[in-house]
């Protein structure tokens, strides 16, 4: 069913409602005094609307201050259809749900009826609460402080949204136990169904006018069909994808098939935590949990082979680790140990609706093991995730094209994809060809920001390798010398976390030399928000690898210089990276240019978009890395940055730096 709400006389009027809205005496101008037109932004909503009204697919690249979340939901809001939004990360959600629809539905005098969903883990669940607080063996008395504060918020919220709980830290041990999956969700058997606050979004997105959802979530559900972006995707006639670079990752960690080993243990303390509390004394719970946590266990080691040591996650060829009989016998024993609960369940079905979803869990559980027993198919790709304590076999497509062609055939309806780094040529082929989207339409928006006058960019002339000894060294004292001349207010962004604590201290003991009193801010020493807070408040510098190059918006004199230590391009030995490049070459296509400098043109953009958030804005880039003055790749990726004026020399960019501190202190 299409909802349609206040919109034009006829939706060809669209274009034009659009334009108006924009106009200097629009409702956007009345509704805020600072509200300026934007030729870009114009342009780039007046290609939303015409895909709107033409029900067909744009791909549109806006540069940082086009205002590409305002230039899409005006011609959504004012179409009257109904719209799907996805974004990437759970804040940018929040921002589009809580600020900016609000904001702009009002100021368009468009009532408008608006959802928020998210992935289940984001949901408190009453049945596991009342589980957790009745049976769960909780770590430490963190953990049990946390599950005393969830409790007390569980008796006010309405929408039962985790987020809402502040300081609650994500990684707490806490939240799996309070929270659903797909394979220990009850459905409609659980005693707490009709107040499940779950279904209750659910119900909210079937009803809204626009839904606002995350990639992941929208992949996960379109694989899985658990979250009800299936059913609800057939009913939009407006499909929104922002921060859309992230679209093809995404949907490549979705849409393929995994067998974790954390999948294992969750599903052994569940079954014995059932078992006690409905059924004890019938099966021999504690043995069977047991034996499936030791096959999970041995299974985890045998992806790590002779690995002892591992830090954050490592991607392990599929082919290193199944080489020998290891990952094979433990695969069988696994596959035992889940066919030996299976038939325990079997004689306690009818005990409690917890026990059908156990059984159903250790049978799909069982499945996926075999399925690992088999080859994979051409077209996709195995690999294995490890980290310090779990493993995920995974197997996945190569690329997103199949799964959007079935979306974009299954029903006549408007795609707008957009993003502030989609590519590095018109045709925005490095999102375009993964994404199948090659007949789209295209459109390229650059920043209204003057880059010339306000940003300057260097790259030293001299300087190590990437690949020699010394290179993070002279990073680390590079970025002392910046930072100490503009008096902090840097960030530091290397391309591995392995490069972090060596640059961290060659850039502790350059500032002690030159006796600076500056605050190194290193990534992993507190959480993310903190170590912004802490940047944002005080004379510091900011190290950070890979969570820091996106998604950081740090405007005005906080943040006027980001170093990169060098040219991220994708790492060679990363099965997915191997894979495609194994593609492209029985394509007879160039690999490197066509993937790695292109994969290092659209990285190199998003961080040195960190820069420039505003209008006022002023800053330096510095990137130490000599390919780009020496390689012929060198002039594409510095084509690819925003148009900053080139310095020569490390003299002019302290001088610059140095000009910038002065400045920043005379309005002090």
């Amino acid at each position: 069913m299409t909802t349609e709400r206040s919109a034009p006389d006829s939706i060809r009027d669209l274009v034009s409602a659009v334009a108006e809205a924009f106009a200097p005496d629009g409702p956007l101008a009345r509704a805020d005094a600072g509200y300026l037109p934007r030729e870009v932004q114009n342009r780039m909503a007046d290609a939303v609307a015409s895909a709107i009204t033409d029900r067909a697919a744009l791909v549109t690249e806006a540069g940082t201050g086009v205002g590409k979340t305002f230039a899409y939901l005006v011609p959504v809001l004012l179409s009257g259809r109904r719209t799907l939004v996805s974004t990437a990360t759970k804040n940018l959600q929040d921002q589009l749900f809580f600020r900016d629809l609000p904001r702009l539905s009002e100021a368009l005098g468009v009532p408008t009826n608006i959802a928020l969903l998210k992935g289940r883990a984001s949901y408190l669940c009453r049945h596991r609460l009342v589980q957790a607080r009745e049976s769960a063996t909780l770590p430490d008395r963190m953990a049990v402080r946390a599950l005393a504060r969830i409790e007390g918020w569980a008796q006010s919220t309405v929408s039962g949204d985790m987020s809402e709980l502040d300081g609650l830290d994500e990684r707490s041990e806490v939240i799996p136990l309070v929270t659903s999956t797909r394979e220990n969700c009850l459905g409609g058997e659980c005693p707490e169904f009709v107040a499940c606050h779950l279904m209750r979004a659910r119900r909210e997105a079937m009803a809204a006018d626009v839904v606002v959802v995350n990639h992941h979530l929208f992949f996960a559900d379109l694989a899985l069909r658990d979250s009800g972006v299936a059913e609800l995707l057939p009913t939009v006639d407006v499909a929104v994808f922002d921060e859309a670079h992230q679209m093809v990752e995404a949907g490549v960690q979705f849409l393929g098939q995994t067998l974790g080993t954390g999948q294992v243990l969750d599903f052994s303390r569940d079954l014995l935590a059932a078992g006690l509390q409905h059924a004890r004394g019938l099966a021999p719970w504690s043995d069977l949990s047991s034996a499936c946590e030791l096959a999970a266990r041995n299974l985890r080691l045998a992806c790590a082979g002779d690995m002892r040591e591992v830090r954050g996650v490592i991607k392990r060829r599929w082919e290193e680790v199944s080489r020998g009989e290891s990952l094979g016998l433990c695969l069988d024993s696994l596959v035992q140990a889940l066919s030996a609960a299976t038939e325990a369940l079997e004689g306690v079905v009818e005990a409690a609706p917890d026990f059908i979803r156990l059984q159903g869990r250790a049978k799909e559980l069982g499945a996926q093991c075999m399925k690992f027993h088999v080859d994979a198919a051409p077209e996709r790709v195995r690999w294995i995730d490890l980290t310090p304590h779990q493993a995920r076999l995974v197997e996945s497509p190569l690329d997103i094209r199949a799964m959007m062609g079935e979306q974009r055939a299954a029903s006549a309806r408007a795609w707008v994809f957009t993003s502030a780094t989609l590519g590095d040529d018109e045709r925005l082929s490095w999102f375009s060809e993964a994404a199948g989207l090659d007949d789209a339409r295209k459109l390229r928006v650059g920043s209204p920001f003057d880059y010339p006058a306000h940003a300057r960019v260097y790259v030293p002339p001299r300087f190590p390798a990437p690949n020699e000894d010394a290179h993070l060294t002279m990073v680390g004292r590079a970025a002392a010398h910046c930072a100490a001349a503009l008096g902090g207010h840097t960030f530091v962004l290397t391309t591995t976390l392995r490069a972090l604590p060596v640059v961290a201290e060659a850039m502790r003991k350059e500032l002690e030399t030159l006796n600076s009193q500056l605050e190194l801010l290193v990534q992993g020493s507190a959480a993310k928000r903190t170590l912004l807070d802490r940047f944002q408040a005080g004379r510091s510098v900011l190290l950070g690898s890979h969570s820091f190059w996106e998604g950081i918006d740090v405007p005005g004199e906080a943040l006027q210089c980001v170093i990169i230590d060098k040219l991220p391009f994708p790492p060679p030995n990363d099965p997915l990276v191997e894979a495609r490049v194994k593609q492209l070459k029985s394509q007879g296509r160039d690999a490197f240019n066509d993937y790695f400098v292109a994969e290092a043109a659209i990285a190199l953009k998003q961080g040195a978009g960190r820069l420039i958030r505003t209008e006022t804005d002023h800053g330096l880039l510095v990137i130490c890395d000599t390919r780009l003055r020496q390689a012929r790749y060198g002039a594409r990726l510095l084509n690819a940055l925003p148009p900053m004026t080139a310095l020569d020399s490390g003299e002019q960019a302290l001088a610059w730096l140095r000009e910038l501190a002065h400045k920043r202190g005379a309005r002090l």
